[in-house]
């Protein structure tokens, strides 16, 4: 992704001509915590109340869902967001997905996912694990996978509009802060540097291998 301009301040730009259209494309942090936090429960309900799963199921599949949504999370940010498009509507659309917020990166109305995209991939990956491993074992595993979106789009705000003392979270921001001013072609995990580490999208392995 060619970048031409960044802002360091927390100012904004309009995306939309349509005044409707334009509201949507701001999204409040605490948005997704209001719609997902329920989904969350549910699912744990559904699993304990309805299913009837064993504790043992439970507690190996919400975090299986977890680590899932990391790799989701790397993937979507690596070749989804990151996607090099070549046509005026593929750029146009790659701006409103993705390239905004490297553009104007505290922008903090830009900085969680909309609704208009994140509801469509709640659903879409939903029935896909529904598929994959039945109805059952869907609901534990659903609850672990929403639960780890959430961190990653909190953890992407607070990295962006929070000044850390902890040393991990110094760790994440640097890395992230890296990926956005330095190396936005490496360091894709966001919440986590550890699907970087293992594909070598890490700045430390691009480091090792340009010399």
């Amino acid at each position: 992704m060619q970048q031409k301009f960044v802002s360091n301040s927390q100012e904004s730009t309009r995306m939309f001509k349509s005044n409707f259209l334009e509201l949507f494309s701001k999204i409040h942090f605490v948005t997704p915590l209001i719609l997902f936090v329920p989904v969350v429960v549910f699912f744990i309900y559904k699993s304990i109340f309805v299913f009837h799963l064993g504790v043992l199921p439970i507690i190996l599949l919400i975090p299986t869902g977890i680590f899932v949504w990391s790799l989701t999370e790397y993937l979507m940010h690596r070749f989804l967001f990151h996607y090099h498009p070549t046509s005026t509507f593929g750029k146009r659309l790659h701006f409103i997905f993705h390239g905004v917020h490297h553009d104007y990166p505290n922008d903090a109305k830009r900085l969680v996912m909309a609704p208009a995209v994140s509801i469509p991939l709640a659903f879409l990956y939903y029935f896909l694990f529904r598929f994959l491993i039945g109805e059952q074992f869907v609901a534990p595993f659903f609850s672990g996978f929403v639960a780890g979106y959430l961190f990653y789009d909190m953890s992407h705000y607070a990295i962006h509009h929070f000044q850390f003392k902890n040393g991990l979270w110094m760790k994440i921001k640097k890395h992230h802060m890296v990926h956005h001013y330095q190396d936005h072609d490496n360091g894709y995990g966001v919440s986590s540097k550890f699907w970087d580490i293992i594909f070598r999208t890490d700045f430390k392995n691009q480091q090792a291998n340009n010399k």
